[in-house]
């Protein structure tokens, strides 16, 4: 049996950290042991343009704990208007990492999120001509389409068809949550411009965790987790060692009172044991020795970074998930998993 683990310091590819004080609150819990995330654009006012990510990118330095070494990585919010010039420049200018697409009205903040593909073709060109990464919130939001099924209808209906349009753009499908994702990005492998990020509550719960009990609205999600069988999948894939397969936590906290409520967000906050929980899965799946591949090296690999020199340790040991991370301004958010022993252990190596 293992019982301790060293890791080259890794990094997040997809993680929501919020603004203000709810910014303040959830950051340490990610800048203890990922050296680089990428900090997604949907906040209340997108961050569609260079000087607000700067801005956005100001704010989150200032909030990190002294002697921190952590990198945000900032991404562009696509929208139906945005100029493929300023988002070249700001690409260039090595302000924006990738661009994000969310479908509009797909999840949190969406509402300024892209209509019609049809409209952003011009930036999509520019973005397969600069080699810069996109990033796909993959869901339909065609109303007739049932909520578990929108992930492989987006493959059918938009991802494979922009894939073909433009056969050179590099792709990351986010927060991938079935077996057909898991298809589609092996088949696409192979070309190296496709990957998938995939998060550690997608790993360990499924559809009926929501419904265990009664409704759990702490593990509702979008996209939402999906059936025993496409869970396994994703284990599967993401202990594989596969390079197009690496750590996203897509970690969101809200305020409790967002969640306990009669229309409650979508969104789990991971953040504040991720590795530990990303053990966990690994070590059900015993392939504890993959774990550095997928949450260390693939991701710099996919972006053309070099991975973290730093090394993290993980210990076989009980870990308590605080019941709630509370912010200056008296908002609450309730962990995934809050109030359970882990059965690792993070330290710095």
């Amino acid at each position: 049996m293992i019982t301790s683990l060293v890791l080259r310091r890794p990094d997040d590819w997809h993680l929501h950290l919020r603004d203000g004080a709810m910014l303040r609150a959830v950051l340490p819990w990610t800048a203890r042991c990922f050296g680089r995330a990428i900090v997604m654009p949907n906040l209340r006012v997108p961050v569609s343009g260079s000087a607000e990510a700067m801005a956005y990118r100001d704010r989150i330095r200032a909030a990190l704990p002294p002697s921190c070494s952590f990198q945000p990585l900032m991404a562009c919010y696509l929208t139906d208007h945005t100029d493929p010039d300023a988002l070249a420049a700001g690409h260039d200018a090595g302000v924006f990492i990738a661009a994000k697409l969310y479908p509009a009205h797909a999840t949190t903040n969406s509402d300024h999120g892209v209509t019609d593909l049809a409209l952003i073709r011009p930036v999509l060109a520019r973005m397969e001509r600069i080699a810069m990464p996109l990033l796909v919130h993959g869901e339909v939001t065609d109303p007739t389409v049932d909520i578990f099924d929108r992930e492989a209808v987006f493959i059918d209906r938009v991802l494979a068809p922009l894939l073909a349009d433009f056969p050179g753009l590099r792709v990351v499908f986010e927060h991938v949550t079935t077996g057909e994702a898991v298809a589609f990005v092996r088949a696409h492998a192979g070309t190296g411009r496709v990957a998938a990020t995939v998060t550690a509550h997608h790993l360990l719960i499924n559809r009926s965790s929501i419904f265990e009990g009664g409704i759990r609205p702490h593990l509702y999600c979008l996209p939402i987790a999906k059936r025993e069988r496409h869970r396994l999948a994703l284990v599967e894939a993401a202990t594989s060692g596969e390079a197009a397969f690496f750590l996203g936590t897509d970690s969101a906290p809200h305020p409790i009172t967002a969640k306990e409520t009669a229309c409650g967000c979508a969104g789990l906050f991971t953040a504040a044991t991720a590795i530990e929980l990303y053990a966990e899965a690994f070590d059900a799946a015993g392939r504890l020795d993959r774990l550095e591949a997928f949450a260390s090296l693939n991701g710099p690999r996919f972006y053309g970074l070099e991975p973290n020199v730093e090394r993290i340790t993980l210990r076989r040991g009980p870990t308590l998930v605080p019941e709630a991370v509370t912010a200056e301004d008296g908002a609450v958010v309730r962990p995934f998993r809050a109030g359970s022993t882990l059965n690792w252990q993070f330290g710095d190596d």
